[in-house]
């Protein structure tokens, strides 16, 4: 139906000589290509039409007055009229109400089904006018936050004082203002703070509400856009005035501790918040742009650290077994690799959960010290002050430890100190960055290492990614599977073709484009027998792997993923986003 209406919109855009045929053939191709983006979205962002002539066009052949939605402040007797759910399923905006009659603002004028069923719903006669989906999404958001209107009606006129915004100086009493927990539990502690501080706290207690695992502030030319990791996607959030940029990172910079007057080179910080029962912790990552410093903000929730262990973070059954065993060998080392944000120091501290006991000495190198766990001694890396991972692991050897984490391992000093204290009685605990598991033995060769250490203190190297999981409220079977030559092409078994059953991605008020939270999917290799006589031998990667897996049954991240979408978990373009084929061989 979604096709229908696109293929409608882009006629009268042809007709309007605002696009061409041949445009339209490329654009109504490209439109399913595109990860959860839509007709508006690759219209206005690559296709270089703007809103006005766009609304123009729209309104011409439809009748419909065109609206500027951004700018309407819709009343509360209008906003009460519909629930923020329904407005969010629908894609409405309530724009006014006059007893019995509702205006509200669309982005598809030819949905006439849909007015109908709200016409029911809200028990009105429904009027529609023209708006884009963009500017309806962001005023929902808007409208049904009351905190945040009258936040962003406060900010108003920001734009003009422009030439009076001044970056203050630190001053002493302000570390000591915020070196305790913030208090996000409640706003009413802000009624008598400025609009900045108000846009801060806003922003982080609404991404915690919302899941969101990062805050990114990206300042731009003109503008500045704050946007949510949801689920592992950029989402939209707010784009306060520019001229509130070096205020916002100021109240940033003081909130953590970091120095305001440095605008020229990157900056990490930790700031620790309170919300509601939980403690959230955000580690702050500032880096200077052509328009201004940028800042990302990582959300760790602490209160998930007490639950965390082996057995709930998604490994499959086998892995696992590999993975406890390796775990819980006296010495040894054992290493997490994936991406940046794949969840390694997750399954870090998942592991340090299950092996800590009273009668042993942990001791972890960290950079930064992400969660805190009692009775283990952490020890945060700081470049400044020469306090390097070699030089860190270095004292701490001399600590009597039993179990060494270590953040990440990133030069050959780093990994010779490691590799020498699992060879010593220690359990060694690490992240490489690599592609997959076999990828660790070649990564710490190419380092330096010799092959021969490599195999005799290597006990297991796991590869893992996050991958986005279906909204089990929308999930949908599709209509028809894709050819079997092609599920078999990217790793699909013939036994699994039979009464096979794959999801496909919705949308709805509970979830973002379909899919609702994430789960992890592991590769572990576990270095036995057989594999070490490869690594000293210095077998290829794709060597090492193939006997791995045909022998010893190793599920790759392409199998797991598979595997998880026959459950019903995730959806073949996840599949494909997230993992590379295995290839023939395997």
């Amino acid at each position: 139906m979604k096709g229908k209406f696109d293929r409608k919109i882009c006629s009268i855009l042809v007709r309007a000589g605002i696009l061409t045929e041949d445009e339209t053939t490329d654009l109504l191709k490209r439109i399913p290509a595109e990860d959860g983006k839509g007709l508006e979205d690759v219209l206005f962002e690559e296709g270089g039409v703007d809103e006005k002539s766009y609304l123009a066009a729209l309104s011409k052949e439809t009748r419909l007055p065109p609206v500027e939605v951004r700018k309407v402040d819709p009343p509360t007797e209008a906003v009460s009229s519909l629930s923020k759910d329904l407005a969010d399923y629908y894609g409405v905006l309530p724009c006014s109400r006059v007893r019995n009659l509702l205006t509200i603002a669309v982005s598809n004028p030819f949905d006439l089904p849909k007015f109908d069923e709200l016409g029911v719903v809200t028990n009105c006669e429904i009027r529609t006018v023209l708006g884009t989906g963009r500017a309806i999404k962001e005023m929902i958001k808007k409208s049904y936050n009351p905190v945040e209107k009258e936040l962003m009606d406060s900010l108003q006129g920001k734009e003009a004082e422009a030439g009076k915004v001044e970056v203050q100086e630190k001053k002493e009493d302000d570390e000591a203002a915020f070196s305790e927990m913030l208090d996000l539990s409640s706003m009413k502690n802000l009624e008598g703070d400025s609009p900045v501080v108000k846009l801060v706290t806003l922003v982080i207690t609404q991404a915690i509400r919302e899941r969101a695992s990062d805050i990114h502030i990206h300042p731009n030319e003109r503008s500045l856009s704050i946007r949510y990791r949801i689920d592992g996607a950029l989402q939209d959030y707010l784009s306060p005035p520019k001229a509130m940029h070096p205020e916002i990172v100021t109240r940033i910079k003081v909130m953590a501790g970091l120095n305001v007057a440095e605008r020229r080179l990157p900056q990490d910080g930790r700031i620790q918040t309170r919300f509601e029962t939980r403690q959230v912790d955000l580690r702050v990552a500032i880096i200077p742009s052509i328009h201004g410093e940028r800042v990302v903000l990582r959300l760790l929730d602490s209160s998930n650290l007490a639950t965390m262990n082996i057995g709930n973070i998604g490994f499959e059954k086998n892995a696992e077994e590999v993975f406890r065993e390796a775990v819980n060998a006296s010495y040894g080392m054992i290493l997490v690799t994936g991406p940046t944000g794949s969840g390694k120091t997750t399954t870090l501290y998942a592991s340090l959960n299950e092996i800590l006991k009273p009668e042993e000495n942990v001791t972890t190198v960290e950079d930064p010290v992400e969660y805190q766990l009692n009775g283990v001694n952490q020890v945060p890396v700081n470049i400044k002050r020469g306090l390097t991972f070699a030089g860190a692991l270095r004292s701490i050897l001399r600590q009597d430890p039993d179990i060494v984490m270590i953040g990440e391992i990133r030069d050959l000093e780093t990994a010779d100190i490691a590799i020498k204290a699992a060879l010593t009685g220690h359990l060694v605990l690490s992240t490489v960055h690599t592609n997959d598991a076999v990828g660790t033995i070649p990564r710490l060769i190419d380092m330096g290492v010799d092959s021969f250490l490599v195999s005799s203190s290597l006990l297991c190297a796991t590869a893992q990614r996050l991958m986005r999981q279906l909204c089990k409220s929308c999930r949908r079977p599709m209509e028809k599977l894709p050819p079997e030559d092609y599920l078999l092409g990217i790793g699909f078994k013939e036994e699994e073709m039979r009464d096979l059953v794959l999801y496909d991605p919705v949308g709805c008020p509970q979830c973002v484009n379909g899919y609702r939270g994430r789960f992890g999917i592991f590769e572990v290799l576990g270095v036995d027998e057989e594999i070490r006589p490869l690594v000293v031998a210095g077998a290829s990667a794709q060597e090492i792997k193939k006997v791995a897996v045909g022998k010893k049954g190793m599920a790759t991240l392409r199998r797991c993923a598979i595997m998880n979408a026959i459950r019903g978990r995730t959806s073949i373009p996840e599949i494909l986003s997230n993992t590379l084929s295995d290839g023939e061989d395997y």
